[in-house]
């Protein structure tokens, strides 16, 4: 699939953002392709079109990527999801600030514990990018 006309690129480390997160997204989709190329195909369709529905903003619905990961303590282990959504929500423009509150709120609602271990790894996925 090829980025739509839609995409809005900023400079100067700013957010990237993106009509649809999936469908214009490149590089996600190549991570995905390179797990498994039917694997790729199937998720950049079906999640691109869940990603391409109206009514709630991209920022919004990368948010809920995360909490969704924290419920499910998907932030560690080969092939988890949790970086690939927070980077995907910092570039629908979130921010660290915005991600660390998810957690805090997350924490009455999912639990304290599965909240906890985000933060640490929230700090590698951050710091390795540096």
């Amino acid at each position: 699939m090829s980025p739509t006309n839609h995409t809005a690129l900023e400079q100067n480390g700013k957010a990237t953002l993106y009509k649809n997160a999936v469908l214009d997204d490149i590089k996600l989709q190549d991570a995905l392709n390179s797990i498994n190329p039917k694997f790729g195909d199937f998720c950049t369709r079906v999640a691109g079109e869940a990603w391409g529905l109206p009514l709630i903003d991209q920022k919004t619905k990368a948010l809920i990527t995360i909490a969704i990961d924290v419920v499910n303590q998907d932030q560690v282990g080969t092939g988890s999801p949790f970086a690939a959504h927070v980077k995907m929500a910092m570039q629908q423009g979130a921010t660290r600030a915005e991600i660390e509150e998810l957690f805090l709120f997350m924490c009455v609602y999912a639990g304290f514990n599965k909240a906890a271990g985000c933060f640490g790894t929230l700090n590698d996925i951050l710091n390795s990018n540096q």
